[in-house]
């Protein structure tokens, strides 16, 4: 089974405390400090398309790619009710994306881009964005730092709704930089009974030095690292890091 295709259904509900609505605003910021004027976006491994909805819904023409068909599938059942507005849908992995035409802005969100575990695929996927970004265009994505993905070694997390118990338990491997999430996903029927579903999940670990020699290579400049929706440099306690680099 394929990243997140039991979780699909569950995945807003058990990220409800994602902060989507601050960080959609946070990346409405940087569109304004952009050398270009921001009028189309990529929202890139766009899961179920909550950041995709809230930026169509502040009139940015939105293009959202994502590798797994059930949560594009609740991504365009919760983009339904913005008709004419809604984002276009399109499955397609990270490394192979292809757009009709380039656009103004690349976002990418919630550590999509530490799920590319293989340098090769990391370094194509930049190679792609800046091959459909526009001169001037903004790259702006967030990553799971290492300092926190080696943290949670070890560690066991547990997630529910009303209808739904998610355990989640999780291994870091030094000799990989890979951090593994072992899922079970517990889901209520209507006749009372249980259905158990089981995910295995990777995201790899990779440095600041890395993620900025593999967006200069690809062709990027004026690359920034800062803290989690700041400004700021990052602390080295740091979990999440904001990322923004442009094509000249």
């Amino acid at each position: 089974m394929s990243s997140y295709d039991a979780l699909a259904d569950s995945y807003d509900a058990l990220m409800a405390d994602g902060s989507y609505r601050k960080r959609a605003d946070f990346l409405e910021k940087q569109f304004r400090k952009s050398r270009i004027p921001v009028h189309t976006v990529l929202d890139l491994a766009c899961g179920t398309g909550t950041i995709a909805c809230l930026l169509a819904e502040q009139g940015y023409q939105v293009t959202a790619t994502d590798g797994s068909e059930e949560m594009l599938t609740q991504a365009m059942g919760k983009a339904s009710v913005l008709e004419e507005r809604a984002p276009l849908f399109l499955h397609q992995s990270m490394p192979r994306l292809r757009l009709i035409e380039p656009v103004d802005a690349v976002v990418s969100t919630l550590d999509s881009l530490n799920y590319l575990t293989r340098e090769k695929d990391l370094r194509e996927t930049f190679c792609r964005v800046f091959r459909w970004l526009k001169p001037g265009g903004a790259f702006i994505f967030d990553v799971n730092t290492p300092y926190k993905l080696r943290r949670m070694d070890g560690q066991m997390y547990m997630d529910e709704t009303e209808e739904t118990f998610c355990v989640w338990r999780t291994f870091f491997s030094e000799r990989t930089q890979a951090c593994t999430y072992q899922v079970d996903l517990f889901q209520l029927n209507a006749d009372g009974t249980w259905d158990r579903s089981f995910e295995e999940h990777r995201e790899r670990a990779w440095s600041e030095e890395q993620l900025r020699t593999f967006l200069a290579d690809a062709g990027f400049a004026e690359i920034t690292v800062s803290g989690d929706l700041t400004s700021r440099p990052p602390r080295a306690e740091e979990d999440r890091w904001i990322i923004r680099a442009v094509r000249p």
